[in-house]
């Protein structure tokens, strides 16, 4: 009798060691799945900012030419505006100066 409960406790040991085999394959498993899953999550997130980074480097890129446009543009009205206001103010002196010129030339000093 005492070998045959010996032999009932190798058994239960034996498929209690099964048991654990199985329970650490799966553990196994599970954890290699989890680290593919982490690994694709962060290639997803490695692209998503790549291409949130490269949207934003276009952007300025594009403020920065645009900008460059609006300064010509802006200087051009500015000196556009510079030469006006010199035409203005040589055409209202202009009949002072033709004046004193004439004025200088027919004067004849002795």
């Amino acid at each position: 009798m005492d070998s045959m409960k010996g032999q009932g406790g190798i058994q239960m040991l034996l498929t209690a060691e099964q048991e654990a085999r199985q329970i650490i394959s799966s553990a196994k498993n599970l954890k290699l799945t989890r680290l593919k899953q982490a690994k694709e999550e962060a290639e997803r997130e490695v692209k998503l900012y790549h291409s949130n980074m490269e949207a934003a480097h276009q952007k300025k890129i594009s403020e920065t030419s645009g900008s460059s446009g609006s300064n010509v543009k802006r200087l051009d009205q500015e000196t556009a505006m510079r030469i006006q206001s010199l035409k203005e103010s040589a055409s209202r002196v202009s009949t002072d100066v033709v004046a004193m010129l004439i004025k200088h030339v027919t004067t004849v000093k002795a």
